[in-house]
């Protein structure tokens, strides 16, 4: 079987091929970070825009790659929610007008679940079950995962998720958009000892996030100290240093609650260095196992979204031409896989 991955969520165009036998096959990619840097974040309106112009374009040159006309499809996979609703709205309407074009059937698929299922397009993928954290920009959450489709939500974010605390400290420190990468860049070339950061929520039980307070705690910092480079990366470096260990904790109680041996890390924050150290370490010294996607993998793309709807399309788990965006999904409402 043969799909067509459209991703649409946010603020990246993402295309894929993929097929069941084959793996993937092709993937385009366009980001609209320099669209969004004047502004300092995503503007919705102009992403919704770009996706216009970009969309097909992207889904022709990855059907060209995958040496795959529209005959040689099975199904079209598109990214239902949760996201804006604007760009989710151009993927959902590009997907099923070609769904009905060339009468093939379409999926709706869960941007998290595609995060999710990220590390299965590796050689080395994980067997269910596991625990799965996933960081992004919109997102902070620990899942048991005990099949596809079968989903508990054990602890999320409650305000700010860790990716949208990088950025928003990023640009504390002065750097560009997005700033989360160039955050822990900055991070790299910090000194331990200087500065102390709280880790949030880690002196209580429970599975759940919440960053708004260290975003605050950084700001005072900042403000009151000095302006320049070595003091904003050692600032970079405590900052980073608390949100991943506030991860590695909470990480660490969930496999404990759960008895499992087997840890997932995806989403965009997942590319970064310190917390796959940290988490490697973590596994090592517990005798388990921890798994995640490639970076090209790790941020919003097209390939997650067509493997993921593989596998729904494969159970026979498709939408309606008249589904559209669904902005607000609650992961734990998915239907399982047989």
């Amino acid at each position: 079987m043969r799909i067509l991955g459209i991703e649409t969520s946010c603020d990246e165009t993402g295309i894929a091929v993929y097929d069941d036998q084959q793996g993937l096959l092709s993937h385009e990619l366009y980001s609209q970070v320099k669209l969004h840097a004047d502004y300092g974040g995503v503007v919705p309106e102009l992403a919704s825009r770009d996706h216009v112009r970009k969309t097909l374009p992207l889904i022709e040159k990855a059907m060209q790659d995958a040496k795959t006309s529209p005959r040689d499809l099975d199904g079209i996979a598109f990214t239902q929610g949760p996201g804006l609703v604007g760009a989710l709205l151009v993927g959902s309407s590009v997907g099923r007008a070609l769904a009905f074009a060339w009468d093939i059937p379409a999926v709706g698929v869960h941007h998290m679940e595609g995060h999710l299922l990220a590390p299965m397009l590796e050689k080395e993928k994980p067997d269910f079950p596991f625990v799965a954290l996933l960081v992004s920009g919109g997102h902070s959450m620990l899942v048991k995962v005990a099949g596809l489709g079968r989903y508990e939500v054990l602890g999320e974010s409650i305000d700010d998720a860790a990716g949208e605390a990088f950025d928003k400290t990023a640009k504390l420190l002065g750097l560009d958009y997005p700033g989360g990468p160039l955050l822990a860049k900055l991070a790299e070339k910090g000194e331990p000892g200087h500065y102390q950061f709280p880790r949030p929520m880690t002196d209580r039980p429970g599975l759940d996030f919440s960053f708004s307070g260290l975003k605050t705690f950084a700001a005072n910092t900042i403000r009151g100290a000095k302006s320049d480079e070595q003091t904003h990366a050692n600032i970079a470096y405590a900052f980073e240093e608390a949100v991943v260990d506030t991860l590695m904790i909470k990480c660490r109680r969930a496999l404990k609650q759960t008895g499992m041996k087997r840890l997932v890390i995806a989403g965009g924050v997942s590319a970064n260095k310190r917390l796959r150290a940290a988490m490697e370490g973590m596994m090592k010294k517990l005798h388990g196992e921890v798994y995640y996607p490639s970076l090209a993998y790790c941020t919003d793309n097209g390939a997650m979204i067509a493997y993921a709807g593989m596998q729904r399309l494969k159970a026979g788990q498709t939408v309606d031409l008249s589904a559209t965006a669904n902005p607000r999904w609650p992961l734990d409402t998915l239907p399982a896989v047989d």
